[in-house]
């Protein structure tokens, strides 16, 4: 039993010595990003501009391979079957580790266990935005008028985090609203812009223009605080109800069992990034603010956001597919 246990005790030392070593070295050939939605979208964007700048400091070539399908599941299910090893790292967002875990009815991993949270990168807050003709200017005149008439917002199907938001809204605020599906964020803004939809949670940047011209009215914005592109509209939080927040954040992580050494390695590297002016400026025009965090901080996020958005799919009755 003595020589069994020695042996052991050198087996560990030896898997030690080498995962220090490999640390050591790391990364001496390129490292892949795999971001599980089409090339062109938005989180392709978002890791594409965090990808150059930290192959630039790594020394090494980030390679992003899109692997979209099944909402993001795909390519998230691809970095959880990984080696874990440095060399594979996903784009997480909401909806993979916090959304999609409550909508599978069969689940394809763990958006806890088969991953370690490496560092936020940014979140986008979404503007309620209102037909021009709706008798309210800001959040608690909306409120009030939903109390006495039915009111409309545009979705982009049940399992998305816009119409989560709109959702969440209504079980925060005690009202009822009605959801009007749409297959794409273009044609549900230019219903509101048209008087058919009362009113949308959509994305800032693409929604900007028709605010300055006054053909949708602003009156809250969905994060925790104020957007800079929207400096004078108020957080729904400001305006009256204090526990709402709405927000897509993306993340980078890595398979489970990634050694420690490296994740801190890209922790520091990714921080860095996250305070450089150009990247900054980059994930800005997007309507990313970006959001550097430890990896701690990060798994804090992912744990209560899936709680809540979990009791917000459940509320509502969306069945798991």
């Amino acid at each position: 039993m003595r020589r069994v246990a020695f042996f052991a005790l050198l087996m560990t030392l030896a898997a030690v010595h080498a995962a220090a070593a490999q640390s050591a070295s790391w990364p001496d050939r390129p490292i892949h990003l795999i971001v599980p939605f089409p090339a062109g979208s938005s989180s392709d964007i978002v890791a594409r501009i965090v990808a150059q700048k930290l192959g630039e400091r790594l020394g090494q070539q980030l390679v992003v391979e899109n692997r979209p399908g099944a909402s993001g599941n795909l390519g998230t299910e691809a970095v959880a079957h990984a080696a874990a090893d440095g060399y594979t790292l996903g784009l997480a967002n909401t909806s993979t580790h916090t959304l999609s875990p409550s909508l599978m009815a069969k689940p394809t991993y763990d958006p806890v266990k088969d991953f370690v949270p490496i560092s936020m990168i940014g979140a986008s807050p979404f503007v309620l935005a209102l037909y021009p003709d709706v008798p309210a200017t800001n959040v608690q005149e909306l409120v009030a008028l939903a109390k006495t008439k039915p009111l409309t917002f545009a979705s982009a199907g049940p399992a998305t985090l816009a119409n989560l938001a709109g959702v969440l809204f209504a079980k925060t605020a005690h009202i009822e609203l009605t959801p009007v599906s749409y297959r794409g964020s273009g044609q549900e803004i230019l219903d509101v812009v048209a008087g058919r939809i009362d009113m949308a949670f959509a994305t800032i940047p693409p929604t900007l223009p028709l605010i300055r011209d006054g053909k949708v009215r602003a009156i809250a914005v969905t994060g925790p605080q104020r957007s800079p592109a929207l400096a004078d509209v108020p957080t729904v939080a400001e305006s009256g109800l204090s526990d709402y927040e709405s927000v897509l954040w993306q993340a980078l992580y890595a398979p489970a069992g990634t050694p420690a050494p490296i994740v801190m390695r890209l922790n520091a590297e990714v921080n860095a990034i996250l305070h450089d002016s150009d990247a900054v400026g980059a994930l800005a025009k997007l309507g990313v603010e970006a959001q550097p965090s430890t990896p701690q901080q990060l798994a804090g996020r992912i744990a209560a956001d899936l709680k809540k958005w979990h009791d917000v799919i459940v509320s509502t009755g969306i069945q798991p597919q």
